[in-house]
């Protein structure tokens, strides 16, 4: 796990939402994969679709629950294009501000921090552990890499699971 491209996803989305974009493209790899799932998941970004160099057309980028009129094809993966596979995120605003304020990096590639599942109850307390301060604010989100992949960190106190610490998204 490589927490130097996982930093680099976060200042981009960061101010890919700062300068308004709708759409944006990041690296393909695993870890970016799951964590963009996570941030969807808990409602921070709009759309998440693979493709190519170029960006996939409007009609496809449209949220599940609106019909989509031409379904277009997904590109297959072949060695020739491997390195080019892309990430499209569409971000999400309310008011015409985004939703998507701030992310910034827990874990560091020199410091990794690694918590319990009391530590983690704690941190969705608003309790600060460490060098970690609570989630106090409304829509405040903790990342953690558990064994059973990325997942928000209250998500985690349910299932009664610890991890290393990746990121937090305001």
């Amino acid at each position: 796990m490589s927490l130097v491209h996982l930093s680099n996803l976060c200042s981009h989305l960061q101010n890919a939402s700062k300068a308004h974009l709708g759409l944006t493209s990041l690296p393909r790899t695993r870890l970016h994969l799951l964590l963009l799932l996570s941030l969807q998941r808990s409602g921070l970004l709009s759309t998440l679709t693979l493709g190519g160099p170029t960006p996939p057309p409007p009609s496809s980028l449209l949220p599940p629950s609106m019909p989509n009129p031409s379904p277009h094809e997904i590109e297959p993966v072949t060695q020739a294009n491997v390195a080019s596979r892309r990430l499209w995120v569409g971000l999400k605003y309310w008011n015409n501000e985004p939703v998507l304020r701030q992310m910034k990096m827990v874990s560091k590639p020199t410091r990794r921090i690694w918590m319990g599942v009391e530590e983690l109850e704690a941190l969705c307390r608003g309790e600060k552990r460490g060098y970690v301060r609570g989630l106090r604010g409304v829509g405040e989100c903790l990342f953690v890499s558990t064994d059973r992949g990325i997942m928000e960190a209250r998500e985690c106190v349910e299932r009664k699971l610890g991890g290393m610490l990746l990121c937090r998204a305001l």
